[in-house]
């Protein structure tokens, strides 16, 4: 995959911020069953409130563009609507009154760090069209697509319990244009601060077999829990040696 025009570093004042946000988010383990992070993959990982994205975004040194509801990158009152209502009420947990005030103070500095972030908008209507273009094309300059694919109704759960279909619609769109895609399913555990990243595995791998939409999502899904249960050694890789998707 070659790359249209070199990748937009992230901006100075952005770069600043993140080393300002290191004291709150300890850099994690990064345990690859594989191998690691290059350029123009695409990375699904479980979302742990705003702590796996945020150590992808920190530590991982490798260019990212994230997935992010539109709600999220759409200006500072649609994000306060969603962060209160949405985010910390109904996926969280928090008492709507509580939520309301903290966003006072939250939303305001969340909007100016996903500006900085640069994140990729997604919709639930035809608008999602452009989401796709854009994705190929940052997967095109050799940028990874990060997408938070778990089905978080209940909440972000420790077993996850569906993936939504999302980020199946960027493997066909980018198969018709000829680029086979890499695939990397990772699981952030914070219990430990360990980021297991499996091996990564082509999507023509994936379908190769005739396997529908929803059996090459079962497999993933699976296959994210599955690494969330893995047991490792202080320090060292697991010791389940399981390195592809399971077959």
């Amino acid at each position: 995959m070659t790359r249209k025009e070199p990748i937009q570093k992230r901006k100075w004042w952005f770069r600043l911020m993140k080393k300002l946000m290191k004291g709150r988010y300890k850099e994690p383990e990064f345990i690859y069953l594989g191998k690691k992070f290059t350029t123009g993959g695409i990375i699904l990982s479980n979302h742990e409130g705003t702590d796996a994205p945020m150590s992808l975004e920190l530590y991982c040194d490798q260019p990212l563009r994230m997935w992010g509801t539109a709600e999220m990158n759409s200006g500072l009152i649609k994000m306060y609507k969603y962060q209160t209502r949405v985010y910390y009420h109904e996926k969280k947990g928090w008492n709507l009154h509580l939520a309301r005030l903290f966003c006072l103070l939250a939303s305001p500095l969340t909007n100016l760090f996903y500006k900085g972030l640069n994140l990729i908008s997604t919709y639930k209507d035809g608008r999602f069209l452009k989401t796709l273009r854009e994705s190929v094309d940052a997967l095109q300059k050799g940028e990874n697509i990060v997408i938070f694919p778990e089905i978080s109704d209940k909440g972000y759960l420790a077993e996850l319990e569906g993936f939504h279909a999302g980020f199946i619609a960027l493997c066909e769109t980018c198969k018709k244009k000829g680029i086979d895609v890499p695939v990397y399913v990772t699981y952030f555990r914070k219990s430990d601060l360990k980021y297991v990243v499996d091996a990564p595995v082509l999507y023509s791998e994936l379908t190769g077999s005739g396997a529908s939409r929803e059996e090459v999502i079962e497999r993933l899904l699976k296959r994210c829990n599955e690494l969330g249960k893995m047991q490792f050694n202080e320090g060292m890789s697991a010791l389940n040696e399981e390195v592809a998707v399971a077959k």
